[in-house]
């Protein structure tokens, strides 16, 4: 037995045991050790469970790396001005252009008083005919212009009528500011998608901002940007008041709201100050913790900028923010401390040290009251208001009372909806958009999916037999290294025993492409028969791309996988932060499975595909040469019809961000029509 592999280890990886480790981390060639003992009726196969997380934990440290060594060649003010400046050009190119500026068409729909503050309920426009719901809570008995500050939510039901948020927009009206505290989309009075009664159709927070905002990738959109504008626009109302002081504007909030606090520091140059609770973390702690995140918590590129939390507070230094964490949160308290010391240093070359705080409470997620105590002490240093010692006694208003609308909802007032938005401009897209095809439509694939160039044939792997009840009698299993650290498995099925390098010169292949696991397809998808008995004397692979199958990652929970918020979401959220779409890493796999073949001489290729497999196998069919035969079946019409569906079914791993500026679908199945034998099933 190895000295460094325990006995539980060393028996998984003789194959009586299921295999966990990450091949790109121990790389043995254990992996394939025979296991002849399964069953037949085994569960799939899946030894390769942890490659995807390994592999993108690797792109992630290697991008924090550069990060911390362009911050630690920081050596003068002028260094970290210049940094400064840097990273705020880096999160707009995130973000995108801002949008224009419409007529907020601001209404207050009632006044609530109270003995040191009132509140009014406020409705404006953040865009055209797109209503936002928010309370601003006013001073009484004192005299202005007061300081300001924006409360953005977290994931509570009630937006901003949640328990956490009412107490602190209340002791921030005692104590002297003007707070504007708005209902987040998809939360309080801002559910997109509602059935005649107003009740949710799919449900409440993460699953409208996961729906609503994986769509808007199709149209080059961002929901993270939605949100953020919101938060804009309600500081353009907040300042439009005769009663805020310009001069000191803040904003603040918790988990979700933290997450467009961490935002909006970095968007907007007109806050003084913030403070941001329960997210400021690192991108590698999330990633290695696997903790999944909404839509807008994932920027598109972000990654690939070499970006981090602690840039986008960092782009407002030297003003004033603390950053509020939790000891038992699942936001990474060494995170938390991480990108304080970041910026601590970069406040100190710039001169103000003490402008940057941490405050790290001792329980759960969560705005608790020691973190707004916290914050109302840093804010009241800030604007040089008296310091407070513990919180006033909040009294938590009914919904009903800070409700703007009639009866709860915007949908009952005719707002427009995020979908409304995203289906318009998908229409828009199509109508400017000329049909590609030719070297045209090869250069839009290989840009909008980001393809690497590798010009020599992948390394592989011979992984042992396995008994399996497949449609030939011998199977060998190939692991296929598409690129560094990465691997694609690609099954043979043969009538005789074979244990060697797949069959030399035999002219001409079909290469199937699972749709969730070939293992499983194998045995019980009619395809595959009618594939082996159209195609007698041809080689048969079935490949799993990249966390399909073989690889499926067993990470974000267990049974999590397909989920909204399961590990195919993880990977492809973070796919889009790296700038690699996700169904472009499984194309350059089908890509890099064909070159394999080729250097074999098999340069005859029917490619085959099935549901989730259809998108990678259309994009390679149009690119590679050597595929002279496309059989799909299930496969998407086009991404403008998932565009315009609001309860479209494709997961975010098969889109391409922006793909509907360039192409769609229909260019790729016209050039396969007119070239390769498409057969759409």
């Amino acid at each position: 037995m190895p000295h460094d592999l325990s006995r539980r280890e060393w028996l998984q990886a003789i194959g009586l045991g299921t295999w966990t480790a990450g091949a790109t981390s121990f790389g043995w060639p254990l992996l394939g050790i025979a296991q002849e003992l399964k069953p037949a009726n085994a569960p799939p196969l899946n030894r390769f469970s942890r490659v995807v997380q390994d592999w993108f934990v690797d792109q992630v440290r290697a991008i924090e790396e550069r990060i911390l060594a362009e911050q630690a060649a920081l050596k003068t003010k002028s260094d970290a001005e210049a940094y400064v400046r840097k990273v705020q050009e880096k999160i707009r190119k995130c973000f995108g252009p801002e949008p224009e500026r419409t007529p907020l068409n601001t209404r207050v729909t009632k006044v609530v008083e109270r003995e040191k503050y009132r509140i009014e309920n406020v409705i404006f426009e953040s865009r055209p005919g797109f209503l936002v719901t928010a309370n601003v809570y006013v001073p009484k008995n004192r005299k202005g212009p007061f300081p300001g500050v924006i409360g953005s939510c977290g994931h509570s039901a009630n937006g901003k009528a949640g328990d956490a948020y009412q107490p602190f927009a209340q002791t921030l009206a005692k104590l002297g500011y003007v707070c504007l505290i708005f209902d987040p989309i998809g939360q309080g009075e801002r559910l997109q998608y509602v059935d005649g009664q107003l009740k949710p159709k799919r449900g409440i927070g993460v699953a409208e901002h996961l729906h609503a905002g994986n769509q808007q990738f199709l149209v080059g959109e961002f929901f993270g940007a939605w949100r953020a504008w919101d938060g804009i626009r309600a500081l353009d109302y907040l300042l439009s008041r005769d009663d805020v002081d310009p001069k000191h504007v803040g904003i603040t909030g918790n988990s979700g709201g933290g997450t467009m606090t961490t935002w909006l520091c970095g968007l907007e140059r007109r806050w003084t100050m913030g403070a941001p609770g329960c997210f400021v973390t690192t991108f590698r702690r999330n990633l290695e913790n696997e903790l999944p995140a909404d839509t807008e918590q994932c920027p598109p590129r972000v990654l690939a900028e070499g970006l981090d939390h602690s840039d986008f507070l960092a782009a407002m230094a030297p003003k004033p923010v603390i950053i509020l964490a939790k000891e038992r949160d699942y936001f990474d308290v060494r995170g938390a401390t991480e990108a304080y010391l970041r910026l601590k240093r970069i406040y100190s070359l710039l001169g103000a040290p003490d402008n940057v705080q941490l405050q790290i409470g001792p329980t759960e997620h969560g705005y608790s009251v020691e973190n707004r105590e916290a914050m109302y002490r840093f804010f009241n240093r800030a604007v040089g208001l008296p310091q407070i010692e513990s919180e006033p006694e909040p009294v938590v208003e009914k919904d009903e009372t800070l409700r703007c609308t009639p009866n709860g909802q915007v949908a009952e007032l005719k707002s427009r909806t995020v979908f409304s938005f995203t289906s318009e401009k998908s229409r828009e897209l199509t109508a400017k958009r000329k049909p590609l095809s030719g070297d045209d439509l090869t250069t839009a694939l290989r840009d909008v999916l980001k393809l690497p160039t590798i010009d020599t044939p992948p390394e592989y792997r011979i992984l042992r037999a396995i008994k399996r009840n497949y449609p030939k009698p011998h199977a060998t299993h190939y692991a296929v290294e598409t690129e560094p650290n990465m691997l694609a498995v690609v099954t043979l099925l043969i009538d005789k025993p074979h244990y060697s390098r797949p069959p030399q010169n035999v002219g001409r292949a079909v290469l199937y492409v699972a749709h969730h696991s070939a293992d499983a397809e194998l045995t019980d998808e009619p395809l595959i028969r009618e594939l082996l008995a159209a195609e007698p004397g041809a080689a048969f692979y079935a490949l799993d791309v990249r966390g399909i199958g073989e690889s499926r990652p067993d990470t974000c929970g267990a049974d999590q996988f397909a989920r909204p918020y399961g590990s195919d979401f993880f990977y492809s959220a973070h796919s889009i932060m790296l700038d690699r779409p996700y169904v472009g890493q499984k194309t350059f796999d089908v890509l890099r499975v064909l070159d394999w073949l080729s250097s074999f001489g098999q340069r005859e290729v029917h490619l085959a595909a099935k549901g989730w497999g259809t998108l990678p196998a259309l994009f390679a069919a149009v690119l590679a040469k050597t595929v002279t035969q496309v059989t799909l079946k299930e496969s998407l019409d086009s991404y403008a019809s998932l565009a315009e569906d609001e309860d479209y079914k494709w997961p975010l791993s098969s889109f391409v961000p922006g793909v509907l500026s360039r192409f769609d679908l229909p260019d790729c199945y016209r050039t396969l029509s007119d070239a390769k034998r498409l057969r759409r099933l």
